[in-house]
């Protein structure tokens, strides 16, 4: 993905995940362009081929900043289903779908040394084994956070950024030692290697430093040092470190004696006017998960038979306490932005963490509204790249998910629900997911 400058595209991953390269110079219809589409032509979305303006846009030059945008188990049903709610089918989301360019790569994981089938394909990935893919370039086993299927730690494209003078920046809306935030900052042979309560105990024991392992996700976090990162997972940071030199303090305690600002709320956020190498920024919204934006609407058995709902928004998410992931964006790249000629640039990585973790729920709505938070994001990460001139965005998911539409008033063996869309039609949506 070398030499790609000033334009947005949008690749969709392999088993229904979805991306993006940078927006404006392409153009794309508006959803008010849309108006009937029972006439011949009214649903098309393109109405010329684009090849040669695509073609220019990817040879024209290599940006100086790079926003990837990550929608946790977003797959092309996912992004279809919240389409069709929020916009109607032949809407438009205001974000993904104004990119114009889209691909498709694969996401499936290799297994570990130790085992029988090291180092073949594992067609079920999860969120470590793909974050590690596009953080590192190197396929690995479920469960490596950025490191090989023989435990050898891996560069990240954050690392590589940072190491190139450029600025760096980490934002999620999940615990930031969860998969997709962990791949770019840390290095452990499994996911769930938080914080120092977990190397020293049954947990990741080979990943303590006095075992020759590089410390927690939280506290190689603290010395990956992105000048901002973003996100929950303050519970983590509360935990005593056991080793090394900053023995009997808190992870927390050892960031802010190496120079780390510290906010906790979205007013503290809006507060901070810099952030670098010098004082790097640590946003902590939540112990673990940041709140979801819409309330549950968990599916059931015939769901597809029952009433069409529609969803509601979660005051948890919008009490003003906490940051939307929009704002977190357009925060984080307030402060990475050049401010002066000779700045080499910033890599900024910005995720949508619990479309996964709403779809693993089947919670339709919760997953829904998820995925429109991410989207109101690459409007932020799009419309900065426009004013800029010299940014590439990209928008992606790590791996697919159970979601799909189907018939309504159908039987099914799983968990569905029926939606009321922005159509004014129900829309039915099952998991592949027992009850």
């Amino acid at each position: 993905m070398s030499g790609i400058p000033r334009r947005a595209w949008r690749l969709p991953l392999v088993a229904a995940s979805s991306v993006a390269l940078l927006g404006g110079a392409v153009a794309v219809a508006s959803p008010a362009t849309v108006k009937d589409l029972t006439a011949t032509g009214g649903a098309a979305r393109n109405t010329s081929d684009r090849t040669t303006e695509v073609r220019r846009a990817v040879e024209g030059g290599k940006a100086r900043n790079v926003i990837l945008l990550i929608g946790d188990g977003m797959g092309d049903s996912e992004i279809t289903i919240a389409r069709n709610y929020a916009y109607g089918a032949a809407g438009r989301l205001p974000g993904i779908d104004a990119l114009p360019l889209t691909g498709q790569y694969t996401t499936y994981s290799l297994y570990p040394d130790g085992t029988a089938n090291a180092g073949k394909p594992d067609y079920d990935p999860d969120s470590a084994a793909t974050g590690t893919a596009w953080s590192t370039g190197t396929k690995s086993y479920d469960g490596a956070i950025s490191v090989d299927i023989h435990g050898d730690p891996k560069t990240t494209l954050l690392e590589l950024a940072r190491a190139n003078g450029l600025r760096t920046g980490n934002v999620s809306t999940a615990e930031l030692q969860d998969a997709t935030p962990a791949v770019q900052a840390s290095h452990v042979s499994t996911r769930r290697c938080y914080g120092p309560d977990d190397t020293g105990s049954s947990v990741c024991p080979a990943d303590a430093v006095t075992n020759g392992g590089l410390g927690s996700i939280s506290e190689q976090i603290v010395r990956t040092r992105a000048d901002v990162t973003l996100g929950g997972g303050a519970a983590s940071f509360n935990d005593v470190i056991w080793e090394g030199a900053s023995t009997g303090k808190t992870v927390l305690q050892s960031a802010r004696e190496v120079g780390y600002q510290v906010v906790t709320t979205e007013a503290q956020l809006k507060a901070v006017k810099a952030a670098d190498q010098k004082k790097p920024l640590l946003g902590l919204f939540h112990d673990t998960n940041m709140a979801v934006r819409w309330n549950p609407t968990p599916a059931v058995v015939d769901g597809t038979r029952q009433p069409a709902v529609t969803c509601t928004v979660n005051q948890a998410w919008r009490d003003g306490s906490a940051p939307t992931l929009s704002e977190m964006t357009s925060k984080a790249i307030d402060l990475l932005k050049a401010r002066n000629r000779g700045s080499k640039g910033f890599f900024l990585q910005v995720e949508g963490a619990s479309i996964d973790k709403q779809d693993h729920a089947a919670n339709a709505c919760g997953q829904i509204g998820e995925t429109i938070d991410l989207d109101e994001a690459v409007k932020v990460a799009l419309d900065f790249a426009r004013k800029d001139g010299n940014t590439s965005v990209f928008v992606t998911a790590d791996h697919a998910h159970t979601s799909q539409i189907i018939e309504v008033g159908s039987s099914t063996p799983g968990l569905s629900l029926t939606l009321q869309t922005a159509d004014g039609v129900p829309m039915a949506v099952q998991y592949g997911t027992s009850p």
